[in-house]
């Protein structure tokens, strides 16, 4: 489970209103017809429109979407964020356990929220956060592309940067500006193609690229402030939970961002008899930032099927790939912990809060 909280930007350039990127999010309902048919050439399996939804309705028009965040903004100010997204990212093993991708994940989604206000240090009118007061929107994509952070595309980059040296030349012999044999070239870029460690149906992973898979996962818009436009709930708030002194009164605040990630799991597992393993879970990918040695030492410990399965999850997650992850205590040295550690930090994004 992959989870990242985020402003609706960065640098202080806060736009007033959410419709481009609610219209961003309509991406994949283009070519898609009401009806339910694929209408792109996309091989035949057939999918229909996913709408936005909330707590309550399913099929809410973005229009609506876009009137309920605008609007819900009293008092904030131009530099403030108006709203915050949330992006849920099942694993593929995850992704596996669900019986109907959709309403599965909506059905997640509606009891995350509720762990999501309970995770506020805030009381509204003398009682504490719940679902009800958190305006949101949420809508479910099923497709996901390679981005420049992927350990896929960072390994693959120094076979790019030769592929385009070299086509870069064969450019200039056929402008005539220098000599060359084009074909030993074209040669040249096909071993590289083909030397690349990570490639998708024979075809070098670059940034950009569809990812094949059940890549399913879930935008949540979640407006700044309460349902009834009074309280500011932000998620990004420094103050895990405190208190605080405002006008005289000691004042509760803060959004308590590790109840909310352990609780993104254990939602996951309790509704659909999920089986987790040590390298899936929260505390653990914080243990490998921390203490890299202690976390493979105890996943060495592991009986042996447990074992097999969180190596096999380490080896897709971009943590450090095989075969750098010590497969025996004797592997465990000062020097493969400190690289193990360098490439985790890198490649962790999981329950990150991007603000």
């Amino acid at each position: 489970m992959y989870i990242t909280i985020t402003a609706q930007s960065k640098g202080g350039n806060f736009r007033q209103s959410v419709a481009d990127f609610v219209q961003y999010l309509e991406k994949e309902n283009e070519g898609l017809d009401p009806s339910g048919l694929d209408q792109t050439e996309l091989p035949s399996e057939e999918r229909k429109i996913e709408n936005f939804f909330d707590q309550y309705e399913d099929h809410i028009p973005i229009k609506r979407v876009v009137h309920d965040i605008d609007s819900n903004t009293a008092k904030l100010m131009k530099k403030e964020p108006k709203f915050y997204s949330i992006t849920i990212n099942p694993s593929q093993h995850e992704l596996k356990h669900l019986e109907n991708n959709s309403e599965d994940l909506k059905r997640y989604t509606r009891e995350l929220m509720k762990e999501y206000a309970k995770s506020f240090n805030r009381t509204i009118d003398g009682r504490p956060v719940t679902v009800d007061d958190i305006l949101y929107y949420a809508k479910i994509e099923h497709e996901r592309t390679y981005k420049g952070t992927d350990v896929q595309v960072r390994e693959n980059q120094p076979y790019a940067n030769k592929v385009l040296e070299l086509k870069h030349q064969m450019r200039k012999i056929q402008r005539g500006e220098t000599k060359g044999n084009l074909e030993r070239l074209r040669l040249k870029i096909g071993k590289l193609e083909q030397k690349a460690p990570h490639r998708q149906n024979g075809i070098r992973i670059v940034q950009g690229m569809k990812k094949e898979g059940n890549q399913s996962h879930i935008h949540i818009i979640v407006s700044r402030k309460d349902a009834s436009n009074r309280y500011s709930l932000s998620p990004g708030s420094k103050y895990k939970k405190s208190e605080v002194e405002l006008h005289g009164k000691q004042v509760d605040r803060g959004f308590d961002r590790e109840r909310f990630f352990e609780q993104a799991e254990k939602v996951f597992d309790r509704e659909f008899g999920y089986q987790r393993n040590f390298a899936e879970r929260y505390r653990s990918r914080k243990l490998l930032l921390t203490d890299p040695k202690l976390y493979y030492s105890t996943i060495l410990g592991l009986p042996a099927n447990e074992k097999a399965l969180a190596l096999k999850v380490l080896g897709k997650s971009g943590i450090p790939m095989m075969p750098h992850i010590p497969t025996n205590k004797a592997q465990l040295a000062l020097k493969t912990i400190k690289a193990l550690k360098r490439g985790a930090e890198v490649a962790i994004k999981s329950s990150s809060i991007g603000i």
